[in-house]
């Protein structure tokens, strides 16, 4: 549910599925349901129909996909939740379906693959091996690792034990393969894709989103101008400066001789005050940012008070509902 461009997470997942004709959807909740419910609902703004199962207790990837198992019928896309992709996933169907594949698993090149599992195939493109997270001193064989989309034949589903926590990478996907069910990778090479779940990968997320490095029919709400999107609710003071690209939601009002952006996105009812600076910086709702004070490439979550004069830059950790001090600098 974090906001990207002032639209939550999972709408740009939404936008994706119902760009591909999948328009049937559940949702797999364990935390915090009743805020997704409010800002989700049954999903009709977003052109698909939701539907929520509820986890008593987290039952890991595989176990909350069996959760859900009873409400599928037919192919199965399963995307994990923080994982902000614009792949096509028509041409993967394609593919699940040309192969005879059972499952098929989105897969992408990194870098550096030590900080995933990785997923070796042969070389007819079928899943050979999962491995766990490579130590420092063995061999990397492959630098394709699992973007977390899948397309699995919701029969297949019923393997998974029911009721218990249960990981579909180290239990259900091995366990496939062992039995020879046919499996295969799948990759896109124009496709973009990233793990949004660390506080500087959700930041470049968003700065992606500006650039346009991301294919979305989803644009910031709002009304754009001059290259930015501005709610109508929003105020900026008439010698306040707002630098494109930038985002305002509802509400928001900008101080006199402020400069918001470039790259800026600054959330619902929050408040700049006169002479501020913010640039890069990524404001949740309900955020006060005192006279003087200056933000640079930084993540400021809900509630905060940024005091006067006060520099928070890159690497800055803050904490929703806190009060900075001012002429504080962070990071120090």
């Amino acid at each position: 549910m974090v906001p990207l461009l002032g639209r939550p997470f999972l709408a740009y997942q939404l936008a994706l599925l119902r760009e591909h004709g999948v328009t049937d959807v559940i949702l797999a909740c364990s935390y915090r349901v009743d805020d997704v419910r409010q800002a989700l609902g049954e999903g009709a703004d977003l052109g698909v129909r939701l539907r929520y199962v509820i986890e008593d207790e987290p039952l890991g990837t595989g176990g909350g996909v069996r959760n859900a198992a009873d409400l599928t019928r037919g192919t199965v896309f399963v995307l994990n939740g923080d994982v902000l992709t614009d792949a096509d996933l028509t041409a993967m169907r394609r593919l699940h379906e040309s192969r005879g594949s059972r499952t098929t698993i989105f897969l992408t090149p990194v870098v550096d693959p030590r900080a995933y599992g990785l997923v070796e195939l042969d070389g007819e493109g079928r899943l050979r091996r999962f491995r766990e997270k490579p130590g420092p001193d063995e061999p990397i064989t492959t630098n394709t690792i699992n973007a977390g989309i899948y397309l699995i034949d919701a029969a297949l589903l019923a393997r998974i034990p029911a009721g218990r926590a249960v990981s579909i990478e180290r239990e259900f996907f091995p366990a496939l393969i062992a039995d020879g069910i046919p499996c295969f990778g799948w990759t896109d090479a124009a496709a973009y894709w990233r793990d949004i779940g660390s506080p500087a990968a959700y930041r470049d997320a968003q700065m992606d989103l500006f650039a346009g490095r991301v294919r979305s029919p989803l644009s910031p709400p709002g009304e754009h101008r001059a290259g930015s999107w501005m709610a109508p609710t929003a105020h900026l003071a008439s010698d306040a400066r707002l630098q494109a690209p930038s985002v305002l939601g509802d509400r928001v009002e900008v101080g006199r001789r402020t400069c918001v952006g470039p790259l800026t996105v600054v959330g619902d009812d929050s408040r700049i005050g006169d002479d501020a600076r913010v640039e890069g910086a990524i404001l949740w709702e309900r955020v006060t940012v005192g006279p003087g004070a200056t933000l640079r490439d930084c993540v400021i979550p809900s509630n905060v008070t940024i005091g006067p004069h006060a520099d928070i830059g890159p690497g800055a950790v803050v904490e929703p509902n806190t009060t900075i001090p001012p002429h504080t600098k962070l990071p120090k």
